[in-house]
This record gives structure tokens, C-alpha cells and sequence, in this order.
């Protein structure tokens, strides 16, 4: 345990320098006097760490020393080239430098090692993309990546589903979910999310902008997923359905399944089953149902179930049938 800890100090030493004692004992979750600790030890190895007092003092190490790869352990070194996603990196336009930086990796662990790492990329393969999903990439997904690396502010012509409005914003990270990229950047002072599919036009503007300190990425995205489903499920729909109807609502979305699996309903002697879930609005939610056939079948709210028998006349009247 406390070598592994050593050497997580020594990596953060190495990316991020200085670093104080606080927020090392705060990361590690350790006690600050555990820190000074294995700073010792770490001194006493050979590690040219050192310590600078005063307001932005804290722990560094030696200009120009560093450490090679071999601190890395057999299964870290599998999930950094399980990690690795060739077909992002290529839209990205870094699919050389991702091929490179593989190479480099492996080059610098041990060769008992570098089996095991050929071994992984030769069997698994991430693709990130759904099913039937079109496998071209957004136009402006290289710009907008430059824009995110150096901070520029950029003017877009973004198409939402009310209108299309031109807009400059700060882009802060590009997110890749389910095949789609999406932009967050800030504008007027709120962080908000595009997707790069519907940027129709874009130029630089030649502005910087300051990256908030405290802007992280990850949990920004975990909030905002959270937030979506919580905003754009409107209301409950009561509704029957066969084993095979619950299989499709459970497919809906994971909302949707969670709140089948919570209430694990249980068939009546026909094989069907009653159950309350969320549903977005009226009109969505009567398409959704609609393709589900007759395994499910919607019983309230009745401006729902309305809907659903208008579609479905309307249907059976487009193809010639009266009764």
C-alpha cells in the first residue's frame, strides 16, 4: 500500500510540480504528517524531491529529472491500451500521434510486459458508436477541438430544435457519447452543451477567454446527463404489457428500466402485467408506444391513450383500412 502511494506521489510530482503538502495528504487521503513521511522515503531512495516554504511553497522535484515508465504494474498497463480508442483519435486528427504514443508505451515497459499489452489491443476493440448510427464525423469537430485546446472563443451558427441562432462561446470540452459528439462551453456566463452535428457554420474570432480554475469536465457531464433525464421526463404513463413489452420498455432508456426493475412486475394468468412509468412528452411518448405493437398497451393518462388511437387510425386509414 505505501509504495503504491509513493509512487502515486512521485507521478504527481511529475505532471503537475509543485505540489503542497495539504493537497497531496487531501488526494492520497492520508494525514499531512503521513506526506512529510513518505517524502522522506522517497528522499532516501534517490529522488530528487525538495521542499520550498512560503505562500506557494510545497513539494517539488529536481528541473529536468524524471522517471521512466517501469512503475507501472502489469494491469495498468493493460488498461492503458484497453483505453485507447483509434477511431475518436482519428476524428480528432491525432490518429498518428495515438498510434506513436502507443508505440512509446510500449517501448518503455518491461518486456514481460509487452506481450501482455500486444495481447489486449489484439482482443478487445471499443467502438463507441450505436447501431445504425452514420459514420461520418461533424465537420467542424477538428476546429472546434483547436478552439477547446487554445482557449478561443468561436462564432457558430447552432440549429436547436426551436430555431437557428448565431452564437459565440468558449468552449470548455468535447464530450463523445453514444457515437455523437458534443461541444460544453460557456456562454453568457452558464456552462451549456452543443451538439457538433448541428453547428452549421463556424469562424474564429480571434478572442481568448480565461478557463475557469474550477471547471471540471467529467462531473460537469454527470450532472448535466442527470439533469436531461430528470427535465425531459414530463410524466407517468400507466400501461400493460407482456414479458416481451417489458423487454422494449426497458430499452426506452436506463430511467425507464430502472423504474421497471424497481418495481419488478409480476404477470397475471394471460401473461400480462400493469405498471406505472415515466414518459416524456404526450406526443414523443405515443410514438414510442406505437412501436411496441400489441405488447404493450397504454391504459392512462387518457390524453395519452387518445393519442395513441389517433395515430394508429390515422395509420390504418393510410393504408386502406376502415375496420
Amino acid at each position: 500500500m505505501r509504495a503504491s502511494r509513493l509512487l502515486t506521489i512521485l507521478m504527481i510530482l511529475q505532471t503537475r510540480g509543485r505540489t503542497s503538502a495539504e493537497s497531496l495528504a487531501e488526494e492520497l487521503e492520508v494525514s499531512v504528517r503521513t506526506v512529510y513521511r513518505d517524502i522522506d522515503q522517497l528522499s532516501a531512495a534517490g529522488v530528487p524531491v525538495y521542499a520550498e516554504t512560503g505562500r506557494n511553497g510545497g513539494f517539488a522535484l529536481l528541473d529536468g529529472w524524471k522517471t521512466r515508465l517501469n512503475g507501472l504494474t502489469a494491469p495498468e498497463a493493460r488498461a492503458l491500451f484497453f483505453s485507447g480508442l483509434p477511431g475518436p483519435a482519428g476524428e480528432l486528427g491525432l490518429g498518428e500521434e495515438a498510434a506513436q504514443a502507443e508505440l512509446k508505451l510500449l517501448a518503455a515497459l518491461p518486456s514481460d510486459w509487452q506481450a501482455e499489452a500486444r495481447r489486449m489491443s489484439s482482443r478487445f476493440h471499443l467502438d463507441p458508436r450505436g447501431w445504425f448510427q452514420p459514420g461520418h464525423k461533424p465537420e467542424f469537430l477538428k476546429l472546434v477541438a483547436e478552439a477547446v485546446w487554445s482557449e478561443t472563443r468561436i462564432a457558430i451558427r447552432y440549429e436547436s430544435w426551436k430555431d437557428v441562432k448565431d452564437r459565440v462561446i468558449e468552449p470548455l470540452g468535447l464530450v463523445l457519447k453514444g457515437g455523437v459528439w458534443y461541444v460544453v462551453a460557456q456562454r453568457d456566463g452558464n456552462s451549456r452543451t452543443y451538439r457538433l452535428s448541428q453547428i452549421q457554420a463556424l469562424g474564429p474570432t480571434g478572442q481568448t477567454f480565461t478557463r475557469p480554475k474550477d471547471f471540471d469536465l467529467p462531473s460537469y457531464w454527470q450532472e448535466a446527463t442527470k439533469q436531461f433525464e430528470r427535465d425531459i421526463y414530463v410524466g407517468i404513463a400507466h400501461v400493460r404489457a407482456t414479458a416481451g413489452g417489458l423487454r422494449k420498455l426497458r430499452d426506452l432508456s436506463d430511467t425507464v428500466r430502472r423504474a421497471v426493475e424497481a418495481l419488478a412486475p409480476t404477470p397475471d394468468a394471460d401473461g400480462w402485467c400493469e405498471l406505472d412509468i415515466p414518459i416524456e412528452e404526450v406526443g414523443w411518448a405515443s410514438h414510442e408506444f406505437i412501436k411496441m405493437g400489441d405488447d404493450v398497451e397504454v391504459l392512462g393518462p387518457p390524453e395519452l391513450r387518445s393519442r395513441v388511437v389517433t395515430n394508429i387510425s390515422k395509420m390504418a386509414r393510410r393504408y386502406g383500412i376502415t375496420s
